[in-house]
C-alpha cells in the first residue's frame, strides 16, 4: 500500500533525532525532518501545532503565523499554514455559532485568505456551509446570516 498523507498530531509531541535542550532547535529539527520526508516520500504531511499563549491575549484570539509554538522554523518550512477560529468558544452569543473560519496564512503556491466551514460538534466534523445547506447536512435553522 502506498502512503498517501501522513498525518502528525502534533508536532510539538515528535521526539527530535538529535538531542537538544533547547525547544527551538529541537522544533527546528523536526520541522526541517518533515519537509525532508515528504519530499523523500511525495506525500503531503499535515503537521498540527500548538500554538503560543500570545495568542489568547489578542481580541479576538485570531491566531497568526507568529503564534506557531517553539519556532519560526515551521512557519518557514511550511508550503500551506491554515489556523481555525471558532468565534462561539470565546463569545457565547456570538451569530456565528457552529462557523469555523479557516485562515489560510501561508500559501507558498497560491492565495491565502478565510473560508467558513460548517463545524457540527455531533460528530467533529467541518461541511462547507453552501453544500451542507443545499445536500441537507446542515439544518436551516443552524445558520443564520452572519
Amino acid at each position: 500500500h502506498k502512503i498517501e498523507l501522513l498525518i502528525i498530531d502534533y508536532i510539538q509531541l515528535m521526539t527530535p533525532r538529535r538531542e537538544s535542550d533547547n525547544l527551538v532547535q529541537q522544533m527546528t529539527e523536526n520541522s526541517r525532518f518533515l519537509k525532508s520526508l515528504a519530499r523523500e516520500l511525495d506525500v503531503p504531511v499535515l503537521a498540527i501545532s500548538q500554538l503560543s499563549r500570545a495568542v489568547e491575549q489578542r481580541h479576538p484570539p485570531i491566531p497568526r503565523l507568529s503564534d506557531l509554538r517553539d519556532s519560526g522554523s515551521i512557519e518557514q518550512d511550511a508550503d500551506v499554514v491554515m489556523f481555525i477560529y471558532r468565534e462561539d468558544r470565546y463569545k457565547k452569543d456570538t451569530p456565528k455559532q457552529n462557523i469555523a473560519e479557516i485562515f489560510i496564512e501561508k500559501h507558498r503556491n497560491g492565495p491565502t485568505g478565510k473560508v467558513d466551514l460548517y463545524f457540527n460538534p455531533q460528530k467533529t466534523s467541518f461541511v462547507d456551509i453552501e453544500k451542507g445547506l443545499t445536500e441537507g447536512h446542515i439544518p436551516e435553522n443552524e445558520i443564520d446570516d452572519f
